[in-house]
């Protein structure tokens, strides 16, 4: 019959595989935040080469309701942990900022009807300040997270819990 002490080392063992394999099924903080940065891009094309009106409002409600989640959840999750870890007093204020900017441009075309030149510039401009902020965080924020040793995979369950949450908390607006 097996000690105490094996039966509690195996059971330990075990609950750690279970963990790392839940870990490996759900993505890390940066794999997340880039593949959110790759669906915004791909919405911001098909509007850019859309001439229907109500493809554009269509595009519009889902390139808001996408930044609006991951910019809550990096401002609530990610950035606190990268900006305590690498001590920054610079990439994650000046990320907040752009945020700030681009939620201004989410409110000036958010459930607003498509038309005239201002709207397309604006959605353009959200655009044009959505690609500036995402190739700030991917070549400079996000390596030097990674460097820093944080938890990425706890980051990401936190990051993708939270999504959900936001995601359906919006969808029950609706």
């Amino acid at each position: 019959m097996p000690s105490t002490t094996t039966i509690a080392s195996t059971s330990r063992k075990s609950t750690t595989r279970r963990t790392t394999a839940a870990r490996a099924k759900s993505p890390d903080a940066v794999s997340l935040l880039r593949a959110d940065h790759k669906l915004v891009a791909g919405l911001f094309e098909q509007f850019e080469k859309s001439r229907s009106v109500a493809k554009k409002k269509q595009l519009v409600a889902q390139i808001c309701l996408e930044l609006t989640v991951h910019a809550q959840v990096e401002e609530e999750i990610f950035y606190p942990e990268v900006q305590a870890a690498l001590k920054d007093k610079e990439l994650v204020p000046e990320a907040r900022v752009e945020h700030q900017s681009i939620k201004d441009l989410i409110a000036a075309v958010e459930g607003v009807e498509p038309g005239g030149d201002d709207y397309d510039a604006k959605v353009k401009v959200m655009s044009e300040w959505v690609k500036h902020h995402v190739k700030e965080e991917q070549n400079e924020m996000f390596p030097k997270a990674k460097k820093a040793g944080l938890d990425m995979a706890d980051l990401g369950q936190r990051i993708q819990q939270r999504k959900d949450e936001l995601m359906a908390q919006e969808q029950a607006k609706h």
